[in-house]
């Protein structure tokens, strides 16, 4: 005998986020582990853009962070070849120099205590997208943890290099967790490599769809209460987790040698 078919939206969305703290699995990654697999996640789904990009983790201590050296795709990462840097980007463990442009990450830890993780990428269809200098549109159930989630940088302003950049890109991301950049790329966070990497992977999959879409006709918006439902429903830890778990499996059929 059936027991749901009577319960209301509300029950069966209570039951099925209790399944899922029971049922789906947790990472077990080290952060360097965790690091490695989604530089290449990111290389298979995309994001490459020669040596352009970073990605960013918290380190052991205040004040430092694991990053890829320069000089390396994001094919090429392994554990072994991450750097843990201060924020100067002063090299404190492994072997090269790290990439200027991670002086804007230090600007959103600073501004940011929750977050762990900053994937900044140049991927195809957000390069794209940016270029129109138009913001991101999340219209589609798939992308709602994007929904008033993504903020908008519209002007350029130059290179990244610099500390005002980093004051300019973290005062834009504010308290949401993404920001597609004008003429540039995106940057997404998250308060978990896995929950930077999902979110980094949605952006450019929402950049691709809003080409298409806008392309085909106007874009139409969906209702905010259904866009913020599917945001709190989707945007979660133990999704995240199992999301990453999954794109773990794809990679590392091709990429096993990133854990050395």
């Amino acid at each position: 005998m059936t027991t749901t078919l009577e319960l209301s939206k509300d029950q069966l969305v209570s039951q099925a986020l209790s399944q899922m703290q029971n049922n789906l699995a947790d990472t077990t990654w080290t952060a360097r582990q965790k690091l490695a697999l989604t530089c290449r996640i990111l290389f298979e789904n995309g994001h490459d853009s020669g040596l352009a990009g970073q990605i960013t983790a918290r380190g052991p201590t205040p004040g430092t962070y694991y990053t890829q050296q320069l000089g390396l795709g994001f094919d090429e990462i392994t554990v072994g070849n991450l750097l843990l840097v201060d924020e100067d980007l002063t090299v404190l463990e492994g072997n090269g120099m790290a990439n200027p442009a991670n002086r804007f990450h230090s600007w959103v830890y600073r501004a940011r205590p929750d977050v762990n993780c900053i994937i900044h990428t140049h991927p195809t269809h957000v390069a794209a997208l940016s270029m129109l200098e138009v913001p991101l549109q999340v219209s589609h159930m798939d992308l709602c943890p994007l929904y008033e989630d993504c903020a908008f940088l519209e002007g350029w302003p130059g290179i990244p290099v610099g500390n005002e950049e980093g004051e300019l890109i973290a005062g834009a991301l504010g308290d949401k967790r993404a920001v597609l950049l004008s003429h540039h790329g995106q940057l997404s966070t998250g308060t978990s490599i896995e929950e930077a990497c999902v979110i980094a992977q949605l952006i450019e999959r929402a950049a691709r769809l809003q080409l298409m879409a806008m392309a085909a006709g106007d874009i139409k918006p969906i209702q905010p209460e259904l866009g913020r439902e599917a945001h709190d429903w989707i945007a979660r830890p133990k999704r995240y987790a199992a999301t990453f778990n999954y794109y773990v499996r794809q990679t590392l059929r091709q990429h096993a040698d990133c854990l050395s």
